[in-house]
């Protein structure tokens, strides 16, 4: 059985808190089932982008969400971030965004993520 978004929201966040990461909530999505996307800010002007895969690929034998890098092996400029992110939320409104400031690219995705694609 798969966590509301609002719960896994929580428990991520403070599992990056724990981790000593800073994070906070973007845009608050529907609590129930919104697509959760996730910018680690590296404090440089450059962000990593997180979001969910692909319906296929997304729920594992357990049930559990499972995220994607979005940007390859390239990071994006902050205002690239924001117009992929605004043109997700034209299509789901219900969407949360979440930003993590790591200077090292620490993602806390580990055991949801999977593998980066091309």
């Amino acid at each position: 059985m798969r966590l509301k978004s609002e719960i896994w929201v929580k428990w991520y966040l403070r599992q990056a808190a724990n981790a000593g990461g800073m994070g906070a909530v973007v845009r608050h999505g529907d609590d129930t089932a919104g697509a959760i996307f996730i910018k680690i800010n590296r404090l440089n002007g450059l962000i990593e982008l997180y979001g969910p895969a692909p319906p296929a690929l997304d729920a594992g034998d357990d049930g559990e969400r499972r995220f994607q890098r979005l940007n390859a092996n390239k990071p994006m400029t902050e205002a690239e971030a924001e117009a992929y992110l605004e043109r997700e939320a034209r299509f789901d409104s219900d969407l949360w965004v979440l930003e993590i400031e790591s200077s090292g690219g620490a993602h806390f995705l580990d055991g949801w993520l999977l593998a980066t694609p091309g």
